[in-house]
């Protein structure tokens, strides 16, 4: 059985997260969520993260199920 854990906090704001959240998913589809970005605020009970193409998600961490921080993202290397 899985076990999620929330490991994260407003420290943690500037850092590289992913989190897991529930949804309000229609009958069939599930109710949770991944998003991974950088974690911009987290502001009066709202996490805001924002993707590496620049959108933005907004979690209630009323709804947060699992969330830990990431290791900075590698820019891949070029061939010459």
């Amino acid at each position: 059985m899985s076990r999620y854990v929330v490991r994260i906090t407003p420290a943690d704001v500037g850092r590289r997260v992913s989190v897991r959240s529930r949804t309000a998913a229609p009958a069939g589809e599930a109710p949770l969520t991944d998003t991974v970005g950088r974690l911009t605020t987290w502001r009066d009970g709202v996490l805001t993260v924002t993707r590496r193409d620049g959108t933005v998600a907004y979690v209630d961490e009323r709804n947060l199920v699992a969330g830990r921080v990431l290791a900075e993202h590698q820019p891949r290397e070029r061939p010459i």
